[in-house]
């Protein structure tokens, strides 16, 4: 009687560790790299480009743009989990001006690309 306790209480706690190991998991795959975006400028920002070698540019969907004067959020896709910290950014504006590409650290928490 006393080894079937022992193995009960074996089992429940490696069933406990294991729902406990699966909720850990689960909850860091969930955990999205985030960073906001603030526009400095007179003209509403229509393309956030983003690059890890300078030359190659890929972009953020951010919807109908960013207003001049606002600030949102911006998620980056989970294919970038494996990049570097330091990535190329421009933005493509309402009358079709580009800014000049400018580099920034997005292992920095808490990160504000400001476009001016």
């Amino acid at each position: 009687m006393r080894s079937s306790n022992h193995f009960r209480r074996i089992t429940l706690l490696f069933i406990a560790l294991s729902l406990m190991s699966f909720t850990v998991i689960h909850a860091k795959s969930t955990n999205d790299y985030k960073f906001k975006v603030h526009n400095n400028t007179n003209h509403t920002i229509k393309k956030v480009l983003v690059s890890e070698d300078g030359k190659t540019y890929g972009f953020f969907d951010i919807g109908d743009g960013i207003e001049a004067g606002a600030t949102e959020e911006l998620v980056w896709a989970k294919s970038t989990d494996n990049g570097g910290c330091e990535w190329h950014f421009k933005a493509v504006f309402d009358n079709g001006e580009e800014s000049e590409p400018v580099a920034f650290d997005f292992c920095e928490k808490g990160l504000t690309l400001e476009f001016k």
